[in-house]
């Protein structure tokens, strides 16, 4: 084991900094050994199997590649629940899990759970993340997770069923504004969205594993319209939100106060934004 950590040094080195090096050798350690993390300090000097290295050996040379290693695992943990990914899904965010824990520890939420189920919307499903912790936390919720891409919602669909929870998905593009009040059903108590919200020429300032690899479509923006998916939304709202419903949005920091001045033109009066634990203006909630 030793000797396998110096090796993933010796060639990570270059490209990664020593901490996210670490954290591989441990997440590496785990899938392919076994290996829990209190195992791996105490069994320092323990031969790892042949077949065990050739893996770990091959899962190096993709890092070496830029490649991320949820997707060369093919599944990751979001909110406490275990998700797979694939390139045609963007890898969650610790910032997603905070919009998460926002939600559910919402006075909104809370009041309404304790009653009655929810009726829940998310826009932009991708992995399914939000929409299953949602369904796992709030149980008696009906959910719903829209997404434009097919593969997506394959990857949704998997998850729900590995994690257990019922949540409808539907393939609906919320920028063709008209046929989606038409097709998605319901009249909601929340809306929520983690929608593509990274300018286009942000590209150049961002890391390879995420330009190289994570779907586009999934991410980014025409850097002259950086809100266009947040419009939609919120006139997708004003006829599909119940009176007195509410959204929760993850947004570019950079965004915030051009968000919260459509909201206000829109009618949603009643907005606010949230920052995450690093700071930055990361997230919105309002009111219809």
């Amino acid at each position: 084991m030793r000797q396998i950590k110096t090796y993933m040094n010796e060639q990570l080195q270059l490209l990664y900094p020593p901490e996210e090096i670490r954290s591989f050798a441990r997440i590496i350690f785990d899938k392919v050994c076994g290996l829990s993390y209190n195992q791996q300090i105490l069994c320092k000097d323990n031969e790892i199997p042949d077949n065990e290295k050739n893996r770990i050996y091959k899962i190096v040379n993709r890092l070496k590649k830029m490649e991320p290693l949820q997707y060369i695992l093919g599944e990751t943990e979001f909110y406490g629940i275990p998700l797979k990914v694939n390139p045609s899904v963007m890898i969650p965010r610790p910032e997603t899990e905070e919009l998460v824990n926002l939600i559910i520890k919402s006075p909104f939420v809370k009041s309404r759970s304790k009653r009655e189920g929810l009726f829940i919307l998310d826009v932009g499903t991708g992995s399914g993340c939000i929409a299953i912790a949602l369904a796992k936390h709030l149980p008696g919720s009906l959910v719903v997770g829209a997404d434009i891409s097919l593969d997506a919602l394959q990857v949704a669909g998997e998850n729900a069923l590995q994690n257990n929870v019922q949540v409808r998905l539907m393939q609906e593009d919320i920028l063709n504004t008209n046929r989606a009040m038409k097709q998605i059903p319901c009249i909601y108590d929340l809306l929520v969205s983690n929608p593509p919200y990274i300018k286009d020429n942000e590209k150049s300032s961002m890391s390879a594993n995420v330009v190289g690899y994570e779907p586009h479509q999934a991410l980014f923006v025409p850097s002259e319209n950086p809100i266009i998916f947040y419009e939609a939304i919120a006139t997708f709202a004003l006829s599909k939100l119940m009176p007195g419903g509410i959204m929760f949005f993850e947004i570019n920091p950079q965004c915030s106060k051009l968000i919260l001045n459509m909201l206000h033109k829109k009618g949603f009066s009643r907005s606010k934004i949230i920052r995450d634990l690093s700071g930055k203006d990361r997230f919105i909630s309002t009111y219809k």
